[in-house]
């Protein structure tokens, strides 16, 4: 189904029965990525997943937006689907913007599960300047002295070459919304949030590594942390029989 928000043509799903969760996926994914969690939900309770801009049948941002704006049209979204409290899932980027909505609209959220998320920014020693301004010094080059190549060409072959995955796999305005939304800190958030919150992360998470789970499980008051040994950023995928034990328990 497709719903039109802010101006924006946005596809979403609603499946089941009962009360409402709405489940948010991460960065470069879609609705196909959380089905194994909307399957677990379908049954009991009525479950609203939604392709964020950009991402799967939905279209890109026109401008540049952050992950508060992300939020703004996930609430424009309960408003039309007339929701007025839900439970939120998210998984990485779904979990900044779940963040956000306890944060800021704790009338509309009555429980959060955080899965591998995102939101905070990543501690940064040595390596990572050493590796940032090596990155810069690259792109000068690429785009100073391959001269003979078009510069929006020779720049394009840069990124795919030396970005991280999610840069080298956006482009346009989705590479500039990833740009500005890794780089915003929500912790000052975390203290906000009233609701009762899981949170579940990979030990082996790369992308979102375990001391922010930590992070959060201490900032959020009425908050608890579970482990999955083994698994990495898509915990609920790599154990997927402990995330549906654990999810059913805490709903």
């Amino acid at each position: 189904m497709v719903i039109n928000i802010e101006g924006l043509d946005l596809n979403y799903i609603v499946e089941g029965e009962g009360t409402p969760i709405v489940v948010l996926h991460g960065w470069g994914c879609n609705i196909d990525t959380v089905r194994p969690i909307i399957n677990i939900l379908n049954g009991k309770y009525k479950v609203y997943a939604l392709d964020l801009p950009g991402f799967g049948n939905s279209q890109e941002p026109k401008d540049v937006i952050g992950s508060f704006e992300y939020a703004e049209i996930v609430k424009e979204f309960l408003h039309k689907m007339n929701i007025s409290r839900a439970t939120f899932i998210g998984h990485s980027h779904g979990g900044r913007i779940s963040i956000i909505m306890g944060a800021k609209y704790p009338e509309l959220v009555d429980k959060i599960v955080l899965i591998d998320s995102a939101g905070l920014i990543p501690r940064r020693g040595p390596e990572y300047y050493i590796k940032v301004y090596s990155f810069k010094a690259l792109r000068y080059i690429y785009k100073n002295l391959f001269f003979w190549i078009k510069n929006e060409e020779r720049m394009e072959k840069f990124y795919k070459k030396f970005g991280s995955d999610d840069y080298q796999n956006s482009s346009g305005v989705m590479r500039r919304i990833l740009v500005k939304v890794v780089n915003e800190n929500l912790k000052p958030l975390l203290k906000d949030i009233k609701a009762s919150t899981l949170i579940i992360w990979g030990e082996n998470d790369d992308a979102t590594p375990l001391y922010m789970a930590k992070i959060m499980e201490k900032e959020i008051k009425d908050s608890g942390l579970v482990v999955f040994e083994g698994a990495g950023h898509y915990s609920y995928l790599d154990d997927y029989n402990k995330f549906v034990a654990v999810i059913k328990a805490f709903l």
